[in-house]
């Protein structure tokens, strides 16, 4: 990208709606009620033929700095510091208030380049409030809609006003749109693509990181980035938007992506929090590993346990993180008892991985990136067809299918038809007569045999082909 944006205003303004029109995409959570951001969201914009990162942030406020209000002023401010320039939104329709005079003489003294938006400007009566914002200091005005996409010409005008053509049209800017990321696109699943034979340390991982409410899951990602660059607090449920970062880890780029808590379904009823518990739900789908954050103080609550089934359903990579370790007293004790009821509880996805961890001190964080990428491996896991074929014959002479009235069920023959996870097909006399029972034995021996802990495991039976179905029977 050539350049960076910060979007800013008072909340409810329209930010979040710029930010989804000009990525092209409902990334960002809209609704009528203020204060929806709270953390600063990136993503890849085009506006006509200018390429740029897009920065939405949360509503500026007056606040002090020990509450979550201060908090998120903080995060906007970084958002500005960072950024080459920025968008000044304000609201033609209600025009000015104090808060947008405030923090207009902020941005005019801070010395970067600042582009005044008028948004809503479609609006019957905003011509009072397009015309009062003059009185900001900070230019004339754009007059967009950003709901309806109106004004977008101008905005790009004025963009490039601001910053130069050398600057919003670089050299290279061609080069770098043929290299844009597309793994974000639409959340793309990749769950039916084959997996490489072998498995590729390079390529970037994505990883979501999911939990109950005030779990300790934003801890957890700043500290690995090592800086404040999610929004953090004692309260429950701050995080709202899916906020993806990028790092690296021993030379590998991880994609991780922040979501909010997700309370039991019967409590969710403010349609706020639906949306941010849909946008944690597509987080999943597009991750390749997932993390579920669990409170070690309070662990295996019923939510904790439909969110790992819920992962695992949807067929993803899962590794459980036990975090607030540093408050746990008789660590040996209960890492013990943990240990036994992740086996007990969860039977579906035997060799699950837990890792103790604090997000707060840190400990623990290397040897869980070591266990989301040893996961990764096993979800990407290929197995030869001669060797299965040599496997099911063990374990039918060891353990034979039953008899279903009278007849002898018979496995015939077996293939790996892909993986991310595992899926298998075994060609069987009367698929559906065969017991649950001896599917269950089929994939623990497979975990076991052919080392698949951990990772959801898909096997399917279908009928051979009989070569004389059809034909009469001669007399």
């Amino acid at each position: 990208m050539s350049f960076t944006v910060a979007i800013v205003g008072r909340p409810n303004v329209g930010k979040s709606t710029l930010f989804n029109r000009l990525v092209g995409k409902k990334l960002a959570l809209v609704d009528d009620t203020p204060g929806v951001t709270r953390d600063r969201r990136p993503g890849d914009a085009k506006l006509i033929d200018l390429r740029f990162t897009i920065i939405d942030t949360a509503g500026l406020e007056e606040a002090g700095p020990e509450t979550l209000e201060g908090r998120m002023r903080a995060q906007t401010e970084a958002a500005v510091d960072d950024a080459d320039l920025t968008l000044f939104v304000v609201d033609a329709k209600s025009g000015l208030t104090p808060l947008d005079k405030t923090f207009g003489e902020l941005l005019r003294r801070s010395g970067k380049p600042v582009v005044l938006v008028a948004n809503k400007s479609e609006a019957r009566g905003s011509d009072a409030g397009f015309y009062d914002a003059y009185t900001l200091g900070l230019g004339e005005p754009v007059p967009i809609s950003a709901e309806h996409g109106q004004g977008m010409i101008d905005l790009r005008d004025a963009i490039v006003e601001a910053l130069g053509e050398e600057r919003a049209f670089p050299e290279d800017d061609d080069e770098a749109e043929t290299n844009i990321d597309v793994r974000d696109s639409d959340f793309a699943d990749e769950g039916e693509e084959e997996a490489e034979p072998e498995y590729d340390e390079t390529k970037p991982l994505r990883v979501a990181i999911i939990g109950r409410p005030n779990a300790g899951k934003s801890t957890l990602i700043n500290r690995f980035l090592g800086e404040d660059r999610l929004l953090t607090g004692p309260e429950a449920g701050i995080t709202r938007d899916s906020i993806s970062v990028e790092w690296e880890w021993r030379d590998r780029t991880i994609k991780m992506f922040d979501t909010a808590g997700m309370r039991k379904k019967a409590r969710v009823q403010e349609k706020l929090e639906k949306l941010s518990v849909a946008d944690a739900l597509r987080s999943i789908r597009f991750a390749e590993t997932v993390v579920i954050v669990f409170d070690a103080t309070i662990p295996f609550e019923k939510q904790d346990l439909q969110l790992v089934d819920l992962v695992l359903r949807e067929g993803r990579a899962a590794v459980l993180a036990f975090n607030k370790w540093d408050l746990v007293e008789d660590t040996q004790a209960v890492l013990a008892d943990l240990r036994e009821k992740t086996e007990r509880l969860l039977p579906q996805a035997r060799g699950l991985r837990a890792v103790p961890i604090s997000g707060q001190t840190g400990y623990g964080l290397d040897k869980l990136m070591q266990s989301i990428i040893d996961t990764d491996k096993v979800w990407n896991k290929r197995i030869s067809t001669a060797r299965l074929n040599r496997w099911l014959d063990g374990v039918q002479t060891q353990h034979p299918p039953p008899a279903v009235s009278g007849r002898r069920l018979k496995l015939k023959y077996m293939t790996q038809v892909k993986a991310r996870p595992p899926a298998f097909m075994v060609s069987c006399t009367r698929p559906d007569a065969l017991p649950e029972s001896y599917i269950r034995y089929l994939i623990n021996g497979l975990r076991a045999d052919f080392d698949i802990p951990g990772v959801p495991i898909r096997m399917h039976f279908k009928a051979g082909e009989n070569p004389f179905e059809g034909r009469k029977k001669k007399r």
